[in-house]
């Protein structure tokens, strides 16, 4: 049964980069600008109204979690890899991208060069419309290419 439970966690992970990309393209640069413009606007400010999707995903995964361990069943899974990516998303886009605490300044790591660069080219735009690059932890190769050493 763990392998499965694994899996589910694994799945509902993986399945979240998805989300996310659809979420940033349709969402977050569609009809709930209002929240995310303030991401493409300089910083005033501790907290940004872009947060409040961390908040909407957050009750998610907490639902999720939370009837699920009625039963222990799937729910309860599906809700930790949404958990786990939701830790991951903020490590690497709020840590490590932004700079909203100061930590890991510095990386060797091409994938991780090339992560910052999309991101970069991302938020060359500020307004709803002309961005690219909407995943977050899948990098295109074409912006692997410029760190990528042939």
């Amino acid at each position: 049964m763990w392998i499965l439970n694994t899996l589910l966690i694994f799945g509902a992970f993986c399945f979240m980069e998805g989300v996310a990309w659809f979420t940033h393209k349709y969402i977050m640069h569609g009809f709930l600008w209002s929240w995310h413009k303030s991401h493409h606007e300089p910083r005033h400010g501790t907290f940004e109204m872009n947060d409040l999707f961390a908040v909407v995903f957050g009750g998610i995964s907490a639902a999720l979690i939370i009837y699920g361990s009625f039963e222990m069943d799937y729910r309860f899974y599906l809700g930790i890899g949404v958990a786990l990516y939701g830790v991951a998303y903020f490590l690497v886009h709020d840590v490590f991208v932004h700079q909203r605490v100061k930590l890991f300044k510095k990386t060797n790591y091409n994938y991780f060069k090339a992560m910052r660069f999309a991101h970069k080219v991302h938020h060359k735009t500020t307004s709803k419309y002309g961005a690219e690059a909407f995943g977050f932890l899948f990098v295109p190769m074409r912006y692997l290419k410029k760190y990528i050493k042939n």
